[in-house]
């Protein structure tokens, strides 16, 4: 059962690669001012989605692997295509995106899970 959850993570940690890829870039303009909103729910949705990975497999790891997961679908998403598009380009919004995305998810990944942190200190848990 955790080998299918750790599964679950990986493709959840491409997903959000592909679809961060492409939805980082979206912004709107108010009053002159550029608000990169894309890049803002790109970034929220990898650091709800490591969290729900490590709450779903009760370990780090299953942050680790979205986070690693996503990693590797941003990477592929900045690298040129052959036919010579980009989909992350070269800019700040998108310097924003590789390096917060890596941060964010870093850090989100290095909390335990939620009920070893409430459990008091040399208590362990019934076994199931």
């Amino acid at each position: 059962m955790r080998v299918l959850a750790y599964f679950g993570c990986l493709l959840v940690g491409l997903a959000i690669g592909i679809a961060g890829a492409f939805l980082q870039g979206a912004r709107f303009f108010v009053g002159g001012v550029t608000l990169p909103w894309g890049l803002v729910v790109a970034l929220v949705a990898l650091l709800v989605l490591v969290r729900a990975g490590i709450e779903l497999t009760r370990s780090r790891w299953g942050g680790w692997i979205v986070l690693l997961a996503w990693i590797a679908a941003t990477v592929a998403f900045a690298a040129e295509l052959p036919s010579g598009d980009l989909v992350i380009s070269a800019g700040g919004r998108q310097m924003a995106y590789l390096l917060g995305g890596v941060i964010i998810g870093a850090a989100a990944a290095t909390v335990p899970p939620i009920d070893r942190l409430r459990r008091p200190e040399g208590v362990t848990p019934p076994l199931p």
